[in-house]
């Protein structure tokens, strides 16, 4: 299973100057949780936005660099590589960018959003996703508060 995991502004931004535009301490747990001990697919510019690689979980890396080689990390040339690089029998995430996510959408069995009630400037954004094409299975409302800056739900769709 291909899964898309991300967190989306309203107008669909995601970043800027590879940073990300919010700070979510309950979306960062959620994503801890739901993809460790998986395969996380990201390009490389999302790889080098992390301090370090994320534990607990395998990483894919995307790029044309030739000589591209973090250690403890898969390297590999195109998303049709990093997804046959996966376990068949497992759910495997695809984490960004935004190229990434673009790629990936025709291919996702699921994807999980987190969006974020808010309109931001960005250089990085998310594709429309065709509503028609996916069933809303979850939808969870948060608040902001004195953690959390923004509103924001999380969304579960799985392809019809």
């Amino acid at each position: 299973m291909i899964t898309i995991i991300a967190a989306v502004a309203e107008n669909n931004a995601l970043g800027k100057n590879n940073q990300l535009l919010w700070h979510l301490p309950d979306d960062f747990k959620r994503f801890k949780t739901i993809t460790s001990d998986h395969y996380i697919i990201m390009g490389r510019k999302t790889f080098e936005s992390f301090p370090k690689p994320l534990p607990n979980r395998i990483h894919i890396i995307i790029t044309r660099k030739k000589d591209y080689a973090p250690e403890g990390c898969i390297v590999v040339n195109s998303l049709e590589e990093a997804i046959k690089s996966c376990p068949k029998d497992k759910e495997n995430f695809i984490i960004g960018g935004g190229e990434i996510y673009n790629q990936s959408i025709p291919l996702a069995d699921k994807i999980d959003i987190t969006k974020v009630h808010h309109s931001f400037e960005a250089d990085t954004f998310f594709p429309e996703i065709e509503l028609n094409q996916w069933k809303l299975e979850h939808n969870e409302f948060h608040s902001k508060d004195d953690k959390h800056a923004f509103d924001f739900t999380f969304l579960t769709y799985l392809r019809k």
